[in-house]
């Protein structure tokens, strides 16, 4: 393993999994603490439109789902706030359509499709160094966008009626955090795939959330567990000779489970730090 670090394509590798755990540790700690794990499934496999369209179109399918999973976030941040449509079956809805145009898509692009399994199954051992430049770029837009909005998602996060009556802009602000999720999972989706990604977006965060009752030192917890899981994983899928993808999550998994084994089950909310509308203590 040593030996392999020497490898070109190897150094991307450790990047990708360093880049994804920035975005899946920050962004993750919301969707662990606001409950949004199942409109994150669904943006992630309506990005999948966004695939087969790149492959018809011939260009990057990263930049296809980038476009088709902003599209998405802002879809369903919009209906569910003012639509009498109930949430699931909004996600549902989108989820469903993001997948059956990837296909139709795909369907319709002369040739082969290469590489669609690992946008499925993900394939980190394959990323290229221009999708390393992409994943800096999004990490820093959701650090700025996080850092700028701190205060004002924590309260969303916490308690959203009542900065609503206090006169914040809490459904523009669902669709901003929305719209993070959406960049978040198109890093993933070259590290996990479209599968898999809602598992690395959620599990970081929620074994953080058993050392900390802050959201602040949750998300630099979560960074650094999403480090563990990817080079851990890896390692593993090089002894085993597995997947890369499916044994990154295999192994979040165990470290969840053993960590939820002995830290016992913790406070169902973090605090929040003191800063937001909110403070839970």
């Amino acid at each position: 393993m040593i030996e392999a670090l020497g490898y070109g394509f190897i150094q991307n590798v450790i990047w990708a999994g360093l880049l994804a755990a920035i975005g899946c540790g920050i962004i993750g700690s919301y969707v662990v603490v606001k409950k949004l794990a199942s409109i994150s499934g669904g943006i992630a496999h309506a990005s999948f439109g966004g695939i087969g369209l790149g492959y018809l179109l011939g260009i990057n399918p990263v930049l296809g789902a980038l476009a088709f999973s902003l599209l998405a976030a802002a879809s369903m941040g919009t209906l569910t706030r003012r639509s009498r449509i109930s949430e699931d079956t909004i996600i549902g809805m989108l989820w469903a359509l993001g997948m059956a145009l990837g296909i139709i898509f795909i369907g319709l692009t002369p040739g082969y499709a290469p590489d669609l399994f690992s946008y499925l199954f993900g394939n980190i051992l394959t990323v290229p160094s221009s999708d390393l430049v992409l994943m800096l770029v999004l990490d820093a837009l959701i650090i700025g966008v996080v850092w700028f909005f701190y205060k004002e998602f924590l309260g969303v996060s916490f308690d959203e009626e009542f900065c609503r009556v206090s006169g914040m802009p809490t459904g523009l602000l669902y669709v901003i955090m929305l719209g993070l999720i959406a960049l978040t999972v198109v890093m993933l989706i070259r590290v996990v795939g479209i599968i898999l990604v809602i598992a690395l977006l959620t599990i970081p965060a929620a074994v953080a959330r058993r050392f900390t009752d802050s959201l602040l030192k949750m998300m630099g917890l979560s960074i650094g567990f999403g480090v563990v899981f990817c080079l851990g994983g890896l390692w593993l899928s090089y002894i085993l000779d597995f997947a890369s993808g499916a044994t990154i999550i295999l192994f979040s998994v165990a470290v969840f489970l053993a960590v939820l084994a002995f830290k016992g089950k913790k406070k169902q909310e973090p605090a929040s730090d003191k800063t937001g509308c909110i403070n839970h203590e």
